[in-house]
């Protein structure tokens, strides 16, 4: 089935379809990760966005039971330059062909990924639909200046209800902003007690738990559309140790005085070298983010500045001057990518043991 992926600058690349003949349409980004195929396309970060892979071969190692990040994929689209029809791979029980029919998503192959990349490097990340062959091309690009994504993707991509992950350890309450289960996996190994509660759960709420500490995890979206989440860290800084990831981190910043702004292309994939500032060492780490803390506005709060990303030396990691607070832009359970920065929840644990005494 050939289809065509449309930029609003006005951009075609004609390609060979897979997964659904459904058209979709959303913000079209990059990813240079050679693997982790599945745990992107289950990572709901990618709310409302159409994946770019850098690596041109995508598909081989197939999909398994064991690397989703979530239960429902909550990306619109992915663009590849090969796709494999025969993965091979002691774990693999379906094509990623077979998995975009089965969640009825469309993606795109065949098409030449390193110009769009550059595209993508050059101008910023754009708007992109992905159509049947015989789309009228003006008019596509029409519609995409016309359309106005939802700014709600964390509501879309958040658990409704609050659910627990029981352990005999630390108790420890997940703020699901767009959490991936990786995350859980990490604590849950530490044997800590975890409550997952949704986006908009308030202060008051999380502290009637009594936690021993808040994890605020990762999600999609711009972090400034979080206004009752900044309510809430306010709520608890200074009352129990939290730990932010990505989205997260971004919102410690916020809703301690600092700005954030929107990345041209953003960091994604598993290969981003990170410098540790006190510790003066570097980390390759697995990254997921368009948007980044503003590092000018950090000088009139009480947040340091610990982590800095060696490629544009934008914000990675924050920590507070004054109650028991860090976080980083980065993912360190990884889900794809290097295990480099896993020592962060052994850090998490250490600060709650520490508070409590």
């Amino acid at each position: 089935m050939k289809k065509k992926l449309i930029l609003e600058s006005g951009e075609v690349f004609h390609g060979e379809g897979f997964g659904t003949e459904l058209e979709t349409a959303g913000e079209v980004v990059f990813n240079t990760g050679m693997t982790g195929y599945q745990e992107l396309i289950s990572d709901p970060s990618y709310c409302g966005q159409i994946v770019c892979m850098t690596y041109p071969l995508i598909g081989n190692y197939g999909i398994n039971r064991d690397d989703y990040e979530s239960i429902e994929p909550a990306i619109k689209g992915l663009i590849v330059k090969e796709l494999c029809d025969l993965p091979s791979n002691f774990r693999t029980q379906i094509t990623l062909d077979e998995l975009f029919k089965k969640k009825n998503l469309s993606g795109i192959s065949g098409i030449d990924t390193r110009r769009l990349t550059r595209i993508l490097r050059n101008s910023g990340v754009v708007k992109g639909k992905i159509v049947n062959v015989e789309a009228d091309e003006n008019e596509v690009v029409t519609e995409l200046k016309g359309t106005t994504f939802p700014t709600n993707q964390v509501e879309q991509v958040s658990t409704k209800t609050a659910y627990a992950n029981p352990g005999r350890g630390l108790k420890v309450v997940l703020v699901d902003f767009g959490s991936k289960l990786g995350i859980i996996r990490e604590l849950s190994q530490r044997n800590c007690d975890i409550t997952v509660v949704s986006h908009d759960t308030t202060a008051e709420d999380i502290l009637l738990m009594d936690p021993d500490g808040i994890m605020l995890s990762n999600g999609p979206g711009d972090p400034e559309d979080n206004q009752g989440a900044l309510e809430m860290i306010r709520g608890l800084l200074g009352k129990v140790p939290i730990f932010g990831i990505c989205l997260g981190h971004q919102l410690i910043g916020l809703a301690c005085g600092a700005k954030t702004f929107k990345l041209k292309f953003g960091h994604r994939g598993g290969n981003h070298p990170v410098l540790d500032l006190e510790k003066n060492k570097v980390a390759i780490t697995s990254q997921n983010h368009g948007y980044a803390v503003d590092q000018e506005s950090l000088k009139d709060t009480d947040l340091v500045e610990t982590h800095i990303a060696l490629n544009d030396r934008t914000n990675e990691g924050l920590k507070h001057k004054i109650h028991p607070c860090f976080s980083v832009q980065y993912h360190p359970e990884a889900s794809p990518g290097p295990e480099d920065a896993n020592y962060l929840f052994d850090d998490f644990i250490t600060l709650m043991e520490d508070f409590k005494k």
